[in-house]
């Protein structure tokens, strides 16, 4: 009796996780065709040629990704730029060389800043980073792509310190053992070995946060200026592809050429990111090869 009771309740979760397996595919599946097929309407109005080598992002006239895709490049990478080295060191410190009352207080508090609502974290470059950088670089409006990098690295800094520390602390004790058994001191084994063997952790930690940095809305629109034109540096303000998309779907005509436009906008985001994992994907399979060797 127990056992037909076990073999029925195998049986039950082995369908719950099937169906919900296949919906979330169904799910990814219509957001992709959702993208693509609104894309295409878009397309069939606009040349690609105009849509991918234009230097404007104007509804009346021209619709150009170049200014949006630039601008969210420009704050994506000073993001990374700022929270990788920033990440990897503090991971480094916490699995290696901080002391266990320091990490059992700095662990939650690194942790918790994923929980500030980005929101809040876009009021504070309003009210606190924009000014600064206005006063630092002489400028009138801090609202720019470097006041959303500073800030997009703030939020994107407990994924990457986390999933480097996990990386930091798999590599196995022996690596360490036979590096000190050589003669080498605890730096010296964290930058030439511990470090090295946990590269493939600490790239999957730079993709997730970079990912983080694209798909932001609220921080990005609140604190870059949301210029619309092509960017000459990071003290220009600009407006990111998610900026656009939260700023004027909600007043667009529906089914316009400027509707559609949106659509576009979002499968070309879509595509980056799906690029950028898939490359961090396939560098980390490279390093695991290479490590396993």
């Amino acid at each position: 009796m127990r056992t037909k009771r076990r073999e029925q309740l195998d049986y039950l979760f082995r369908i719950i996780f099937k169906s919900t397996g296949l919906i979330t595919i169904v799910l990814l599946a219509g957001i992709f065709f959702m993208l693509f097929s609104n894309s295409i309407l878009f397309f069939i109005k606009v040349s690609p040629i105009d849509f991918f080598t234009g230097s404007q992002w104007d509804p009346e006239t021209q619709f150009s990704i170049i200014p949006l895709l630039v601008s969210t490049a420009l704050v994506a990478m000073g993001s990374m730029l700022i929270a990788v080295p920033l990440g990897i060191f503090t991971a480094a410190y916490l699995s290696e060389l901080a002391p266990k009352k320091l990490q059992m207080f700095l662990k939650p508090v690194i942790e918790m800043l994923a929980a500030i609502p980005s929101v809040a974290i876009g009021f504070l470059g309003i009210v606190l980073v924009g000014p600064g950088l206005s006063y630092v670089f002489g400028i009138q409006n801090g609202l720019n792509a470097l006041n959303g990098s500073i800030l997009l690295a703030i939020m994107a800094l407990p994924t990457i310190v986390t999933i480097s520390e996990d990386a930091i602390n798999a590599v196995p004790k022996s690596h360490r053992e036979a590096s000190f058994a050589l003669g080498a001191n605890k730096w010296e084994t964290l930058y030439q070995v511990t470090i090295p063997a946990a590269l493939p952790g600490l790239i999957a930690a730079v993709m997730l946060g970079l990912g983080r940095a694209l798909g932001e809305t609220m921080t990005v629109l609140m604190a870059t200026g949301n210029a619309a034109a092509l960017p000459k540096n990071f003290l220009d303000s600009v407006r990111t592809i998610t900026a656009t998309i939260a700023i004027e779907m909600g007043e667009v005509p529906y089914q316009t050429t400027h509707y559609f436009a949106l659509f576009a906008i979002a499968a070309i985001l879509f595509l980056i990111t799906l690029v950028i994992n898939l490359l961090g994907e396939y560098f980390a399979n490279q390093l695991r090869k290479f490590h396993a060797r």
